[in-house]
């Protein structure tokens, strides 16, 4: 009688164990990922700039049973960063999530925006990865980096260059760091999402034309919501993203699908 095949076991999605960082978790897309990665049992640090935020949600997630710390931090203080991530253990898992956008016509945009766009977007995004990466490498850990660019980091748009140009780097940023970083079993992603409903966008929607255009780019016919992401974030920091880097995990209903 023939043996029978062993069935595969599914990957676990669990973090139960891990570490995690989350940079702008005091608002929109970075409380759903810092509550995703809480969710599936990873320790998790929510980085914000403003402190009372970061509070308050880190307290509302351990109130339901997680395990969350508030980190206040500005990202583009790279020595403040360095010394307050120098007293954490090492991460298993990173989040580069803080971004900025300045939108307007390029003819307009002054060394201010570029500056603060560029700062946020490409600068804090290298330098945390590198600390962090630092840390991964020198204690052994096998870890996952997962940065949030944007659909705008694989196409163009009026009034958007600078974001465009800033996206695009972190999506040549993130397949150098796979390259460099698979030796040492450390996994680096991006996510990519289209226009988030969230309380900071909100208003841009207004906008009756605006919403229209974009309406007429996102195939599903709706928004994202922050929720839409939160499934793509576990996955990227679990063992069932083991084969997973250097890639962009593009979460746009659709917009760059033609």
């Amino acid at each position: 009688m023939t043996a029978a095949l062993a069935l595969p076991s599914m990957p676990s999605l669990d973090l139960d164990g891990r570490r995690a960082l989350v940079t702008g978790a005091g608002r929109g897309i970075g409380v759903a990922l810092a509550a995703a990665l809480v969710g599936a049992g990873a320790e998790t640090w929510l980085a914000a700039r403003t402190a009372g935020e970061v509070d308050d949600v880190a307290a509302r997630l351990r109130a339901k049973g997680g395990s969350a710390h508030a980190l206040p931090m500005d990202v583009t203080d790279l020595d403040g960063c360095e010394r307050l991530l120098e007293a954490l253990p090492p991460f298993d898992i990173l989040v580069n999530n803080a971004g900025a956008n300045r939108p307007k016509p390029m003819t307009g945009v002054t060394v201010d925006d570029y500056d603060a766009v560029f700062d946020l977007n490409v600068r804090a995004t290298y330098f945390i990865s590198r600390h962090v990466a630092g840390r991964m490498i020198a204690e052994g850990v096998r870890g996952s980096i997962i940065h949030i660019g944007s659909q705008m980091g694989h196409v163009g748009a009026a009034n958007r260059t600078l974001y465009c140009a800033s996206k695009h780097a972190v999506e040549g940023l993130n397949k150098a760091m796979a390259v460099e970083l698979a030796p040492y079993g450390i996994r680096v992603n991006t996510i990519a999402p289209t226009f988030i409903d969230t309380p900071m966008t909100r208003p841009f929607f207004e906008d009756e034309a605006f919403r229209s255009a974009i309406m007429s780019k996102i195939k599903l016919g709706r928004l994202g919501k922050a929720e839409d992401l939160m499934g793509a974030v576990v996955f990227l920091a679990s063992d069932a993203a083991a084969m997973m880097t250097g890639a962009s995990l593009i979460i746009d209903g659709g917009w760059t699908a033609e």
